[in-house]
């Protein structure tokens, strides 16, 4: 069992999830309270990831972010880092995948929270932020904390995008997903079975709790 591909998926997935967070939080916030113009067209933006292939996302963020984009080239000068077939990039392309997740079920747990309680905060002279971290993020914790289970699965899965962002480097950029296909590849299927039952027993714990956290609000939602 290479338990240092598993230790890194599971670490570069956490960090994805965790870097990818608050500007999730923030938008799915904006999405269940605010109207404003463009926001079905953001909408679908935000769910485009879910239903486009994954490797048709990953040779997007290749275009967008690569050494001969104006992003990718402006962060090499400026860090002296590459993002393409790193470590960054194997972030990015779980980021971008299990965004949308937490965005759509994080927007479920604000929608769930009773606006009046928010309205009466203010009346007692609670600021946006105050009211915010008081009263909406406490009672729509249980969708925050349900997207980012689900997010944590997506990103443990992530494959297409993976591997055209940040290909399939032993040491640097393989995760379990690609460490599996290496292995069915070379024709090392007892390898493979180890790695897909961890993948398994990994993705199983935290699409269960993920739904767990959820479905309360959607019971809420249907009363």
């Amino acid at each position: 069992m290479n338990w240092d591909v598993v230790l890194f998926t599971v670490g570069l997935s956490l960090l994805a999830v965790a870097g990818s967070l608050p500007f999730a939080l923030w938008l799915a916030w904006l999405l269940a309270r605010k109207r404003w113009p463009g926001k079905a067209v953001v909408e679908t933006l935000v769910t485009v990831p879910l239903v486009l292939p994954p490797v048709a996302t990953g040779f997007a963020l290749l275009l967008l972010l690569g050494r001969q984009s104006w992003l990718g080239s402006m962060f090499e000068k400026l860090t002296g880092m590459e993002i393409v077939f790193t470590w960054k990039a194997v972030v990015m392309a779980m980021a971008v995948m299990s965004f949308p997740l937490v965005v759509r079920t994080a927007r479920v747990g604000f929608e769930g929270v009773d606006a009046q309680l928010e309205d009466a905060a203010r009346t007692f002279g609670a600021g946006s932020w105050q009211v915010f971290w008081r009263i909406t993020l406490p009672l729509a914790r249980r969708g925050v904390l349900g997207g980012m289970m689900l997010g944590l699965a997506r990103a443990l899965g992530e494959f297409g995008a993976t591997i055209v962002f940040a290909g399939n480097i032993p040491g640097r950029t393989t995760t379990i997903p690609l460490a599996i296909y290496t292995d069915v590849v070379l024709g090392d299927n007892a390898a493979a079975l180890k790695l897909m039952a961890v993948s398994l027993a990994i993705a199983f714990v935290a699409v269960a709790l993920g739904e767990r956290l959820a479905r309360p609000l959607d019971g809420a939602s249907a009363g």
